[in-house]
């Protein structure tokens, strides 16, 4: 790494470990571009998907358009990263380092903590919805909170072991898991048409108010849902070749999703009557019941393959979680643990603490209503705290382009700007659309980020690691 004002830090291996040789640690540490892509699928297609067909019916038809322009924004982003780890010499913790290397420590710490922030409670809001289905699939019918805890306490650890066992397990229990989840529902999104009755199609603007709310409505849970499209850039130490493969892997996984969300969604609204749709918490199965009426066991199916949804992405968020910790932590960003590595370089302390938060989060939303009522903030501040790191990426490349340091002109130039404009745009309307409370309570947030980086500083000051800024002499002096 290299950086005027970065701290370069080893890697801290446990006492006793016996460390890896320099080739066979880049092996052990390092995931292809399939595992890459399945890394940003198994991170994008999570327990959301399970309950967006209704959602979008109750926007109506046009709830497909705007699913369809938020996946071409989505896909501009993937493309935007790709160009910004092609481009940052150092990419390591990718939103993070991108902001840092064009505007400097303190917007790539920002950058760093709304990540982090939105990605252990995203882990919380995934698996308060992954024991449902839990429950569902073992037919525990009215569990304690305590039972429901324990679930959720095996939903959140499992992921951290396998992540704890090397990142290249964790790249084979991803891959096995987007096969387990996305074949599933890529059938009903293709042999789900010849079952489809266009009397289902409810009107192409079912809200009961302006088209522009209908939009709202849709697009809240289409932002929500391709969460995730970053994840190969926030790893890009672990992705071999990142400059060429953290691009491919980012349009592939996204492109691949933005086509198995609107299958299934236009199947699904088709399958199911309009009625019967909006008011389901499960759409999927009475879809399944409409393929094949005689089959009695489609809701265990549609569970089974939540379950399999839910552990896949809490297992790349696990990782997620802690990359975007780590790569701060070895610039004296964030906390020094976060950058401590066992033998098979797994940043062990913050794949631990990625299970430790969100499960005392469960722990308070099950035992008691305020609890409940912070995770339910925490959710919401998800969509705002990954629009920051957006943005600043957006901007970051922005910058880029409007200086001159760029030699390529022309309608090279033309073809990138549109491309940066418009994740600029696309980020602002992620903000936007997540409403006054959730923009209100991530600005709670940045401003504990904040109060916390200035101990980070001072810190650093003293240890010599960045300049401090001159002061007036006299007050110096004391006078």
């Amino acid at each position: 790494m290299s950086s005027h004002l970065g701290l370069h830090l080893p890697h801290r291996v446990q006492p006793g470990a016996t460390a890896l040789s320099p080739r066979d640690q880049q092996q052990a540490s390092s995931i292809g571009v399939t595992s890459a892509t399945g890394l940003v699928i198994g991170s994008i297609v999570g327990i959301g998907v399970f309950t967006m067909p209704a959602v979008l019916a109750g926007a109506g038809t046009s709830s497909l358009a705007t699913l369809a322009v938020i996946a071409v924004g989505a896909m501009l982003l993937a493309v935007l990263f790709g160009q910004l780890t092609r481009r940052v010499p150092n990419s390591d913790g990718g939103l993070y380092a991108y902001a840092r290397h064009e505007f400097g420590d303190f917007a790539g710490y920002l950058t760093g903590w709304s990540y982090w922030i939105s990605a252990w409670a995203g882990n919380a809001a995934i698996v308060a919805a992954w024991v449902l289905y839990v429950d569902a699939l073992f037919g525990i019918s009215h569990p304690s909170g305590m039972t429901n805890w324990g679930i959720a306490l095996l939903g959140l650890w499992v992921p951290a072991a396998v992540n704890l066992a090397g990142v290249r397990n964790m790249a084979w229990f991803q891959n096995l898991t987007v096969v387990l989840k996305f074949l599933p529902l890529l059938f009903i999104g293709v042999v789900g048409w010849f079952f489809v009755k266009s009397a289902n199609f409810g009107p192409f603007n079912a809200s009961g108010a302006s088209l522009y709310t209908a939009i709202g409505i849709a697009a809240g849970v289409a932002l929500f849902s391709f969460i995730g499209i970053e994840v190969a850039a926030i790893t890009a130490k672990r992705v071999r070749n990142p400059r060429r493969n953290v691009g491919l892997a980012s349009v592939a996984g996204t492109a691949a999703c933005a086509v198995l969300y609107l299958l299934v969604s236009a199947v699904v609204m088709g399958l199911v009557p309009h009625h019967t749709l909006v008011s389901s918490t499960a759409p999927f199965v009475p879809a399944f019941q409409a393929m094949f009426p005689h089959i009695t066991w489609a809701g265990k199916l549609v569970a089974a393959v939540a379950v399999a949804s839910g552990i896949g992405a809490l297992n790349g968020w696990t990782l997620v979680t802690a990359e975007v910790s780590r790569a701060p932590a070895e610039h004296g960003l964030f906390p020094r643990p976060f950058a401590w590595t066992d033998r098979r370089d797994s940043a062990w302390f913050g794949i631990v603490l990625a299970a430790v938060l969100p499960s005392l989060l469960m722990l308070w939303a099950y035992n008691t209503k305020t609890g409940l009522t912070v995770f339910t903030y925490l959710v919401d501040l998800t969509v705002v705290t990954v629009a920051i790191p957006y943005f600043m990426s957006a901007c970051a490349q922005l910058a880029y382009l409007v200086s001159k340091r760029r030699r390529v002109q022309g309608w090279l130039l033309a073809r990138d700007l549109l491309i940066t404009v418009a994740a600029v745009l696309f980020s602002m309307w992620v903000t936007f659309a997540a409403g006054f409370a959730a923009v209100y309570e991530a600005l709670v947030v940045l401003l504990i980020g904040i109060a916390i980086y200035a101990f980070l500083k001072a810190s650093r000051e003293r240890a010599g690691q960045v300049k401090a800024p001159v002061d007036n002499p006299e007050v110096e002096a004391g006078r």
